[in-house]
Order: structure tokens, then C-alpha cells, then sequence
């Protein structure tokens, strides 16, 4: 009797968010691009509600992000440094997001001749240090451990379309 080959299954749709920017050529963009909106607004709604847990109930995810990025390696930052890390364009945003933070006592700002230089205050670091100790409770306990690989996979895979986004983004701005 002779041997069947195996049909291979029909290519899935994808679940996407923009049905109408669907490309032939690659689906997985689209539902990539789903994912990412999706997992941004997951993402921004927890970072904001653990902070809040910590003790800081009106910051928006900016202000969380920057705080972080402040208390980052423990170094005096620039906003333009600050800018160019968490890949914000608009300094206006962050700079904001920075008197926000100096005027709830979380941040300090230091100048040095022309520079402006922005370091966590002892209580921005105390909140940040609760911060990740809700981030334990909540989120890393229920991780499965086994998964910690495909994440790291997923977090290279991002900065690498972050850079594709960037270059569509400057192609896009010459036409």
C-alpha cells in the first residue's frame, strides 16, 4: 500500500488588530504588531498599578520608566541620555515626566555648568526598591522558570524589530 504524504494545514489566519494592513508576504508582522500593542497596554497598566502598590499612586508609566531608568546602575543621567535609552523622541515628554518626579521629592536634579543631571532621591529609590519587591510577589513568583529562555529569545527578538521600526520610521519620513 502505498505511503501518504502529509498534507501540510492550512496557513492560519492570524489574529490581528488591523485586518486591513494584512500583508501577503508576511501575516506575522501583523499579528506581531497585535501582540505588541497588546502586551504594551498589559505592560503599562502593571507597571503603573505595582507602583501604586509601592506607595506611588499618580505616576503614569512614564514617570515609572523614568524613575527606574534613574535608579539604573546608580549614575547621574541626562535627559537626553534618558531620551535615547527608553527611545522616547520627544524630550518634552520625559522632561516633564523629570519635574513631575523632582517636585514628588523622588528625584533630584543637579546642575553642572550648562548640564542638568538627574538622580534618584532616597525615597525614589525606597519606592523602587518596594517596587520590586510587589514585582517579586506578583509577577516573577507565578513565572515558570522554563520559560526564562524564550523570554530572553523574545526581548532580542524585540530590540531587533525596535531597530527595523526605527529605519521604516526614517524611510517613512523621507517620502
Amino acid at each position: 500500500m502505498p505511503r501518504k504524504l502529509p498534507v501540510a494545514a492550512p496557513r492560519a489566519r492570524g489574529i490581528v488588530s488591523s485586518s486591513h494592513l494584512v500583508s501577503p508576504r508576511s501575516v506575522e508582522l501583523s499579528e506581531f504588531e497585535f501582540g505588541l500593542i497588546v502586551a504594551w497596554n498589559a505592560f503599562s497598566r502593571w507597571a503603573v498599578r505595582c507602583m501604586a502598590a509601592a506607595g506611588c499612586p499618580d505616576l503614569t508609566i512614564t514617570d515609572v520608566l523614568v524613575l527606574h531608568h534613574l535608579c539604573h546602575r546608580a549614575r547621574n543621567k541626562k535627559l537626553a541620555d534618558i531620551c535615547f535609552v527608553l527611545n522616547y523622541e520627544d524630550t518634552h515628554v520625559v522632561g516633564y515626566s523629570l519635574k513631575k518626579l523632582v517636585a514628588a521629592a523622588l528625584a533630584q536634579a543637579d546642575r553642572q555648568g550648562k548640564e542638568v543631571f538627574y538622580s534618584p532621591t532616597p525615597q525614589g529609590e525606597a519606592f523602587v526598591q518596594r517596587y520590586r519587591e510587589v514585582r517579586e510577589d506578583c509577577l516573577v513568583k507565578s513565572l515558570d522558570t522554563e520559560l526564562n529562555a524564550d523570554i530572553g529569545e523574545l526581548a532580542r527578538l524585540l530590540r531587533t524589530m525596535s531597530g527595523m521600526y526605527d529605519q521604516a520610521a526614517r524611510a517613512a519620513t523621507s517620502l
